[in-house]
């Protein structure tokens, strides 16, 4: 019996050592995909102005080719953040040495860290982030109210007579110059990083939001919508 158990003991301990070895591993080691992530997040602009923190863990599946296919958000607190760890996860494609043998409909999940500026925030308050990850769900409401009439606009399907009413929910979401130049300087870096498609959403968003700032950017880079 004690033969048995050593026996068992010892396939569990091969069991388990071989699922390690049959997991992909990024090119240059796990220190070489934390400095890729560190290098490519670009901080939400939201989050980053109210030091909103936190892990998101977002799962993919990695194909034999090292590509990565339906990255989602598992775990986040469902603002801006989890946008930008899906981007970042998305950056990683082709970035895979896939083991022989992988079963590449395997589901991975990797932690996607924000840590806000230190020197600005100072120590985390979880009832300040509470708070604005609430008013930021709040505001999405009165953004998609912005962004769904000027889509219309464009289509010449809008009621025109309200247009006073969205510039003033303009003003309270905030979207001045300041703002529209905040994300094309973000749209820019994403561009700069090989990401057309998470610069364009940037550019569409400033186009969605009634400025003509981003068009030049949209008509060059962008498929049309």
């Amino acid at each position: 019996m004690l033969k048995a158990l050593y026996l068992h003991i010892a396939l569990l301990l091969f069991t388990v050592s071989n699922s390690f070895a049959q997991q992909p591993a990024f090119k240059g080691g796990q220190q070489a995909l934390n400095d890729f992530l560190k290098a490519k997040i670009i901080y939400p602009e939201y989050s980053r102005q109210n030091c909103i923190s936190g892990s998101i863990n977002v799962s993919f599946v990695i194909d034999k080719d090292g590509i990565v296919h339906d990255a989602k958000v598992q775990d986040g607190p469902g603002i801006d953040l989890d946008d930008e760890a899906l981007r970042v996860i998305k950056l990683t494609s082709g970035q895979w040495v896939i083991p022989a043998g992988y079963n590449a409909k395997t589901n991975i999940v990797q932690p996607i860290r924000f840590d806000p500026d230190p020197a600005r925030c100072g120590p985390a308050n979880i009832r300040d982030m509470q708070s604005a990850i609430a008013s930021y769900k709040a505001q999405q409401e009165l953004e998609n109210a912005v962004t769904n009439y000027y889509s219309n606009k464009y289509k010449g399907k809008a009621d025109t007579t309200k247009e006073a009413i969205i510039i003033n929910l303009k003003k309270q979401l905030g979207y001045d110059d300041d703002f529209i130049n905040d994300v094309l300087s973000q749209a820019s870096e994403k561009f700069k990083q090989g990401d057309k498609e998470g610069a364009c959403h940037d550019w569409n968003f400033i186009r969605n939001i009634g400025s003509d700032k981003a068009d030049n950017f949209i008509r060059k880079y962008c498929a049309a919508p």
